[in-house]
């Protein structure tokens, strides 16, 4: 079948150095503006180029978003932005708003323009009508099925790539476009600061009973009624590539540097079983389990997606100890600390292509190699024997359950 590209998030340096090392084809990204998470770390002007080439250096493509709903007196400052990215390197835009789309085409030339999923591309008609008008490809709305994707791959043109995201948060709103976080909080969803008011918990107040509150529930199984479940995909990765999807997205620009590197190395290896006709080695599946997430579903593609109304609370079952920086081949590492641990702790390592193994930690050093009695300083450097040799970027974690009670 036909090989998917996994576009994985970089929402700053060491969350593009997770994804590239991990095996994305492609990252995206944003500079400081224009772009659809402002609280994402994000690249300045000096860190775009530096960023371009990092990727390249790896043969990884970069797409940059330019997709927030830009105001007018904004669009002055939009020509020299879409002239850096073009001059960076940038492989792609990915934009929504059609003024500037066609600012693009004019102020970055070679870069090839993505129509963002804000557009809520989910017909045949409109997938053509962009690409008539210079788009390479477009983000379909999350709210198709398999069905409908099956027939625009069919009746559009066969040149037009076609984009879904196939894991990470969903939204209670139509691809996004909510205005519940303006009216309660003063943040623009559409403009990358949504608060995600629809997972709060709501209670109903009568008006002459100030401090008298009602439970609201949508039916007996609780109260959440907006509370959407967290995309995954990964076990339907076959039926993607069937109906011609030429990209799976991995949402999480302002998720952890872990959750880079995990779901990018999850989806990397069951993508490359699938495609290679191979049977999906169950480890990889199970590490989308072991980051940060709401309750899985499969999203639009089969059908409604349901929603989980009993709460909001992310399932985190791991914790970051430590991130090996370098390793020799008798397996002497050294280490930057993430979060305190003890000699002894029951501890797991996975790293790109590297299979997760589990073993106790030993002994601390200095990189100097005197003994330590603990390590408890956020990001510093000291030495430890593991079982084996590793590659930089490697990841340990331990078992520990921070779930919010």
């Amino acid at each position: 079948m036909k090989k998917i590209e996994l576009l994985a998030p970089a929402g700053d340096m060491e969350k593009l150095n997770m994804a590239v090392r991990y095996g994305a084809d492609a990252v995206y990204l944003a500079g400081t503006s224009f772009g659809m998470r402002s609280f994402a770390g994000n690249f300045s002007p000096e860190e775009l180029p530096r960023a371009v080439a990092l990727a390249h250096a790896h043969g990884v493509r970069v797409h940059v978003t330019v997709n927030t709903m830009a105001r007018s007196r904004e669009l002055d400052a939009l020509p020299p932005h879409l002239e850096l990215l073009d001059a960076s390197g940038a492989d792609a835009l990915i934009v929504a708003d059609l003024g500037a789309f066609r600012m693009a085409q004019r102020y970055a030339p070679r870069c090839e323009l993505h129509m963002s999923t804000q557009v809520s591309i989910a017909n045949y008609a409109s997938a053509s009508a962009w690409y008539e008008l210079g788009a390479k490809r477009v983000v379909l709305a999350r709210e198709l099925s398999l069905e409908e994707i099956a027939e625009i791959r069919a009746k559009a043109p066969k040149e037009l790539e076609l984009e879904v995201f196939a894991h990470g948060a969903m939204c209670v709103s139509y691809s996004g476009r909510c205005l519940l976080s303006n009216y309660m909080t003063g943040r623009d969803s559409n403009r990358g600061a949504c608060a995600q008011p629809c997972r709060y918990q709501y209670y109903l107040m009568e008006e002459k009973r100030p401090g008298e509150y009602f439970p609201v529930f949508e039916d007996e199984t609780g109260t959440y009624i907006m509370n959407s479940r967290d995309m995954c995909m990964i076990d339907h990765l076959e039926d993607l590539m069937r109906v011609g999807v030429d990209c799976i997205k991995i949402e999480g620009r302002a998720k952890s540097a872990y959750y880079a590197a995990i779901v990018t190395g999850a989806y990397r290896h069951v993508l490359d079983d699938v495609a290679a006709g191979r049977p999906i080695d169950p480890v990889w599946r199970n590490e989308v389990e072991k980051i940060s997430h709401r309750h899985y579903s499969t999203g639009f593609f089969y059908g409604q997606p349901g929603q989980y109304y009993e709460d909001s609370r992310y399932i985190r079952e791991y914790q970051v100890v430590a991130i090996v920086t370098d390793c020799d081949a008798e397996g002497n590492a050294l280490l930057s600390l993430r979060n305190k641990f003890s000699s002894g702790d029951e501890i797991e390592a996975v790293g790109p292509d590297l299979r997760p193994f589990c073993f106790p930690a030993s002994s601390f050093h200095t990189p100097e190699g005197e003994l330590l009695t603990e390590v408890r300083i956020p990001q510093m450097l000291f030495r430890m024997k593991l079982p084996r040799a590793v590659p930089p970027y490697t990841i340990l974690r331990r078992q520990a359950d921070l779930s919010a009670k």
